[in-house]
């Protein structure tokens, strides 16, 4: 199994635990949440059961009787309600000659029709019988984050703090990626596994839907602008799994769709429409942990001028090519391979890989154990003065702020003499606004380094590919 060797020890502790130990993994869709529990136990599972989507109680008990059957166990008399379900569950444990009792229970939230009384059901199970034993380990999961977040993690009631460990699924990183790839026969440059990560993200499922033997650009338009495109459909059946409403989700991420920097939260409320403060929050929170989107305060600025950016790559491709442009195209990709509208599209995505890849830049510039902040600075032009942007600045420290340029091109960046003046005029310009006393850096974030040339030393720092994909 590539990567999760974190998440495999923790829940190889709780499986040798001398107690019972109750854990919950969550995560966005296709995720590999699922994959990972089978594959870390495997045999070791005692009952698995996958909650059904959009099936009522009745279909969802009827289905956790079956999974009881294949589990070995014969359940006495109907199942007539969770109470129920969860005493046929106890018999099993209890017949059970295993050391270690894994039960792993699937897309929770789908478990949780109206008015099922599924989650006291759970609650009785766990604190009036499995907590009370010593060879219990309860794994649950499910795609819908903020359900697991509001009744498992964050709940108020019977299973407040009940959560012995709580892993969070985070996406694959570039060298993720690129060990995953080669497990597949996919014979990539880092360049075209970089350009796959811009549009996939670091979601595996994703990844295993590219062919080998065939161009990058090819598999572009197999995954996404053919007729029977496998991810055609994903976008939407994405934010359905994970949010039970998802219209107010998807009313946000298209509002930070089009704003490469963010919007402050003022902004991003009038954009959607939004009369409550108090549920944008929320929602926000939502996005937030799903990976879909980061709060952070520019440099300099107070908490009230927190933006909030759109950091998902998969989102930020669907908007960026949305089908009703590329509509009867199959070939669309291929065909715009360099074009404007791509070379626009690759700068913010290949920045928004820059932005989940930070501890691989810190590594880079030699200061992974020194304190930094991670943050962005903008000014608007005025008085006769340009104004500028900085997307990732590092405030280090050590006295030393790195001002972070990003730029993703096919060859060693070259700097001509207007860039040069442009660069320079960041830096005075973020020295003079901010009045910071730190030495000020400019560095270089960019696939294949820096050519040599005359305005090159405008860099104090360069940044390439093989670091990003570093570990």
């Amino acid at each position: 199994m590539v990567g999760r060797e974190k998440e495999v020890a923790a829940l190889e502790r709780a499986a040798a635990s001398s107690k019972s130990e109750f854990v919950a993994i969550y995560g966005r869709r296709r995720i590999g949440k699922t994959y990972l529990v089978r594959k870390t136990f495997g045999p070791r599972l005692l009952f698995s059961h996958a909650g059904v989507e959009n099936i009522g109680m009745e279909g969802q008990l009827r289905a956790f009787r079956s999974s009881l059957r294949d589990a070995g166990a014969e359940p006495n008399g109907k199942i007539a309600n969770w109470f129920d379900a969860f005493d046929a569950l106890k018999e099993l444990v209890r017949t059970s000659k295993a050391t270690k009792k894994i039960l792993f229970l699937d897309e929770l939230p789908w478990m949780d029709t109206p008015k099922s009384n599924f989650v006291p059901a759970l609650e009785f199970f766990w604190n009036g019988w499995a907590s009370a034993r010593d060879d219990v380990l309860l794994v649950v999961c499910g795609s819908a984050t903020s359900w697991i977040v509001r009744h498992i993690l964050k709940a108020r009631g019977g299973l407040h703090n009940r959560v012995s460990e709580q892993l969070r699924l985070q996406q694959f990183t570039l060298c993720e990626c690129e060990r995953y790839a080669s497990e597949l026969g996919l014979e990539m440059s880092r360049l075209d596994l970089t350009e796959a990560y811009m549009a996939l993200g670091g979601v595996a499922w994703y990844w295993s839907l590219l062919r080998p033997g065939i161009s990058l650009a090819q598999n572009m338009d197999a995954l996404f602008f053919d007729p029977d495109a496998k991810l055609g459909l994903e976008f939407s059946s994405l934010y359905a799994s994970l949010f039970k409403h998802p219209d107010p989700y998807l009313r946000i991420v298209e509002a930070l769709g089009g704003k490469g920097k963010g919007l402050a939260r003022e902004e991003l409320q009038k954009a959607c429409g939004f009369q409550e403060s108090g549920k944008l929050s929320r929602l926000i929170d939502d996005l937030e942990q799903c990976g879909f989107v980061r709060r952070y305060t520019p440099f300099g600025a107070s908490k009230k001028g927190t933006l909030v950016q759109l950091l998902d790559s998969f989102t930020l491709f669907h908007f960026r090519f949305p089908k009703e442009v590329v509509k009867g195209n199959p070939t669309f990709w291929t065909s715009s391979f360099g074009k404007p509208a791509n070379r626009i599209w690759a700068g913010l995505a290949f920045e928004r890989i820059c932005l989940s890849h930070v501890g691989q830049i810190r590594r880079a510039l030699g200061i992974a154990g020194v304190a930094s902040g991670i943050c962005s600075w903008s000014v608007p032009g005025k008085d006769g003065r340009h104004g500028a942007q900085i997307d990732l600045v590092i405030d280090r420290d050590d006295r030393i702020v790195n001002l972070c340029e990003m730029k993703f091109c096919d060859g060693p960046y070259e700097v001509d003499s207007t860039e040069a003046e442009r660069l320079r005029a960041n830096r005075e310009a973020f020295i003079r606004e901010t009045g910071t006393r730190k030495a000020v850096h400019l560095t270089l974030v960019s696939p294949f380094g820096l050519k040599q040339g005359r305005h090159s030393g405008v860099f104090q720092s360069v940044v390439t590919l093989d670091d990003l994909f570093r570990i």
